[in-house]
């Protein structure tokens, strides 16, 4: 039977401190430190001999104390749940930590009180308080009651909207962009060419030019025909397409969305129709461009309850302001006087349908996007004159819009002013918040504007009669407006806008013949490029092309004037 004896290993004692022993590392890692790290390193433990090895190719080093930090970091494995922490503050010390400022700014205004005001949305604290006088410390310092950023956010119902159309299992992602991509584009294009002009303008009647707060008008409900085909269902454009007379064509609906893609935040979409060397963009029957948002940049814009009878949910809020804007610009022109075009308007379908026409005009302008001398890239887009106005410098063309007011204590109001106490004295103000909160749809009015080479944008205020009553306005006041200038006060650049075009053009001109769709993100600030198979959207159509039949077999469906 052999004896096993045990024997000791080697050990290598370090005389000179601890840890490893400089015998023991190779000949070239000998003036490597054992442990590096900086100053700015935390150390959770002295030593972690369980710690593994960091792996690194032979000859490549990092800086000084760079990515060992973690080495030292104390993690805890066990169950943390039967831990509690116990405070040991004073009640004061707990009381006044919950009024401690962090992160905001501060802005001390002169004026009588102690008025603590604080914006929601930044995190911005803004006290009024008596001059000379600390804020925060003192006899003051017990009015200074200010709610915690970003307190009980998390009750706050969460918004996750809807795609504008279904996605179908056959659609293919070919690009995706974000806005801020999309933010730095920018193109300089000169001032469109007018190829032609149709239809009838009625001249803007200047008493709604006197009209205010006090002297109200009633929004009368006068109903008009007013054509809004899509692109590549225009004849006018069909045969200027015919005539190779452009490569890109649109509407000024179609092109302004897609200009204003930034400021967009409820979901939208467009087709996108590659037919040989041409790119048409068109809309759906029944689509976004045919409504008008409400308060869709706001901090907290109007919620979708689900209930059909709520009167300030997103759906009836588009409705009601797209009714408004075409009963006021019905309402504000003089049908006896008339500024007709050496054509009439293309899209009446029986002679009959001319007495009942809004007071519209469509202009076809074309727009040179070339980068390039060599390169001949243009579009075509077909925009819309709203009246006509005498000068002393001779006729001018306008766009009519209106703004509506609905309730400004319901929820989806974002802070709006009340214009009946504000309109007259602080039209300022009510126009800032508009443009808060309406910043895309302001911004779209202000685009097609300048796409139609208007003279003036007329602005119209409306509101409701009670808060509570969704049917029946009142005019409370008319603005003037330059489109240019306006779009300067609004921050928007319309170059960024022809650069955004340009951009989406140059990618579907790099794809074959077929049918595209650019959808907006739902709740994301991001926009998709599918390619879709050509019979999509067919059902659609022919849905629509049904209604209109029922509507012609119908004696009544031209609508009579109130």
């Amino acid at each position: 039977m052999n004896e096993k004896t045990f024997k000791l290993p080697e050990i290598i004692d370090n005389e000179n401190g601890w840890g490893p022993s400089p015998a023991m590392f190779p000949e070239k890692f000998r003036d490597i430190p054992y442990a590096p790290y900086s100053k700015a390193d935390k150390l959770g433990r002295i030593a972690d001999w369980s710690t593994p090895e960091q792996k690194e190719k032979e000859n490549q080093y990092t800086a000084y104390g760079s990515g060992v930090s973690s080495a030292f970091a104390y993690t805890h494995d066990e169950d943390e749940a039967s831990f509690s922490v116990v405070d040991n503050r004073t009640t004061a010390q707990k009381k006044a930590s919950q009024f401690r400022v962090t992160g905001g700014t501060k802005t001390r205004q002169g004026g009588r009180g102690g008025q603590t005001n604080r914006n929601q949305r930044n995190g911005q604290f803004t006290r009024t308080g008596i001059p000379g006088r600390n804020m925060f410390t003192g006899k003051n310092a017990a009015a200074v009651v200010r709610r915690r950023f970003g307190w009980k956010d998390y009750d706050k119902p969460q918004r996750a909207r809807d795609a504008s159309v279904n996605v179908g299992p056959d659609w293919k992602v070919l690009e995706e962009i974000e806005f801020n991509r999309l933010s730095k584009l920018n193109l300089e294009v000169e001032d469109g060419e007018d190829l032609s002009t149709y239809g009838t303008l009625f001249y803007y009647d200047k008493s709604y030019d006197r009209v205010s707060t006090k002297t109200e008008k009633p929004l009368q409900q006068i109903e008009r025909v007013r054509h809004i085909t899509t692109t590549s269902k225009d004849p006018i454009i069909e045969q200027l397409a015919k005539e190779d007379a452009a490569m890109v064509f649109a509407t000024d609906a179609i092109l302004s969305l897609l200009m204003c893609a930034p400021r967009t935040v409820y979901p939208w979409d467009m087709v996108i129709n590659r037919v040989g060397n041409k790119l048409f963009f068109d809309k759906r029957n029944n689509g976004v461009y045919d409504y008008i948002t409400v308060n869709e940049n706001a901090a907290e814009p109007p919620n979708e309850t689900g209930d059909k009878d709520n009167i300030n949910s997103p759906s009836a809020l588009a409705l009601e302001a797209t009714l408004i804007n075409h009963f006021f610009a019905n309402q504000v022109v003089n049908e006896s006087e008339k500024y007709e075009f050496d054509k009439s308007n293309p899209f009446p379908s029986s002679p009959e349908e001319f007495e009942y026409l809004a007071s519209c005009a469509y202009r076809y302008r074309r727009f040179d996007l070339s980068v390039k001398e060599e390169e001949d890239l243009t579009l075509i887009v077909r925009t819309q004159l709203d009246s006509a106005v005498k000068t002393t410098a001779g006729d001018s063309f306008i766009t009519i819009k209106a703004l509506n007011e609905f309730d400004s204590r319901a929820q989806g109001a974002a802070g709006a002013l009340d214009w009946r106490q504000r309109l007259d004295t602080q039209r300022g103000a009510v126009v800032a918040t508009e443009m808060k909160n309406n910043s895309c749809k302001l911004a779209r009015w202000a685009v097609q504007s300048i796409l139609a080479g208007a003279d003036q944008m007329k602005l119209g205020y409306v509101s409701r009669v009670s808060p509570k009553d969704h049917l029946r306005h009142v005019i409370l006041a008319t603005q003037y407006y330059k489109p240019r200038d306006f779009a300067t006060q609004m921050n928007l650049s319309v170059s960024n806008g022809w650069g955004i075009v340009r951009t989406i053009v140059d990618l579907c001109m790099k794809l074959p013949e077929g049918k595209y769709v650019l959808l907006k993100d739902p709740n994301k600030p991001v926009v998709r490029l599918y390619s879709v198979p050509s019979n999509s959207f067919e059902a659609e159509e022919e849905a629509a092309l049904d209604d209109v039949d029922d509507l012609d077999e119908d004696e009544d469906n031209i609508p009579s004037e109130k």
